[in-house]
């Protein structure tokens, strides 16, 4: 729920997926979910005009703003591990046809989903995972007999792949999850690759993590910038 630009991360990552076409959402609330409850509960009326008949209670909502999404809100327990929240969401994807996406509420990138998407479909695998190149922090430097050969600020492409989240799964996965205390980085993600049931999507684009305060403040410097890159070609960010 940190907030950049006035609306909460979350909120960022879910217009990541209604810019290519996907308004359903299924949330996995653990610590402070209620937090997250309470900003859906009223999403709606604070981006409308209100009328508030005292005497009866009744609200009268005009011209409302709000996204056309359909948010289930879950609580998976507070102490519960990613792949063990997974696992708490399969009843609520019974009824999804074929495969469905997932990641991080800390993470935004400039991804394609459609493309993720379909490339997932073609390899016919259990699972998904958007391999990310990270920023690296500090300038490179490669050095020789203490001289500096070659100085790159921040060279992005000279970093290793990394998990970036935005996976997508089919309900094979639910096979790899055992109970509440399942880290699915850990043995489902191991044993997915050694079953050769894991590929990756390559995103060269942007990804940005926002794991400290820095990364907070980089995050809102590009939002008042104005383009935003994990929301470029997005219509509509009010």
């Amino acid at each position: 729920m940190v907030e950049i630009g006035g609306r909460p991360i979350l909120w960022h990552i879910m217009k990541i997926y209604e810019r290519h076409g996907f308004n359903d959402f299924i949330l996995a609330l653990g610590y402070k979910g209620e937090v997250i409850k309470d900003y859906f509960l009223n999403y709606h009326a604070r981006l409308s005009d209100l009328t508030v008949h005292l005497k009866s209670g009744e609200v009268e909502f005009r011209n409302p703003t709000a996204e056309d999404w359909h948010v289930s809100l879950v609580d998976t327990g507070p102490g519960t591990m990613t792949g063990g929240r997974l696992r708490r969401l399969g009843p609520c994807l019974h009824d999804i046809d074929g495969p469905f996406m997932l990641t991080y509420g800390d993470g935004v990138a400039d991804i394609d989903l459609e493309r993720l998407l379909a490339f997932h479909q073609k390899h016919g695998k259990i699972a998904t995972v958007t391999a990310v190149r990270p920023a690296a922090r500090f300038g490179g430097l490669q050095v020789e007999d203490g001289r500096v050969d070659s100085f790159r600020e921040k060279p992005q492409t000279g970093e290793g792949w990394i998990n970036g989240g935005f996976f997508v799964f089919e309900k094979g996965i639910f096979d790899y999850l055992d109970d509440d205390t399942t880290i699915l980085e850990r043995e489902p993600l191991e044993r997915l690759a050694e079953d050769g049931q894991l590929m990756a999507f390559q995103h060269d684009g942007y990804w940005q993590c926002m794991d400290t305060v820095r990364d907070r403040d980089a995050l809102q410097n590009l939002w008042d910038g104005g383009s935003p890159p994990w929301l470029f070609g997005q219509p509509d960010v009010s």
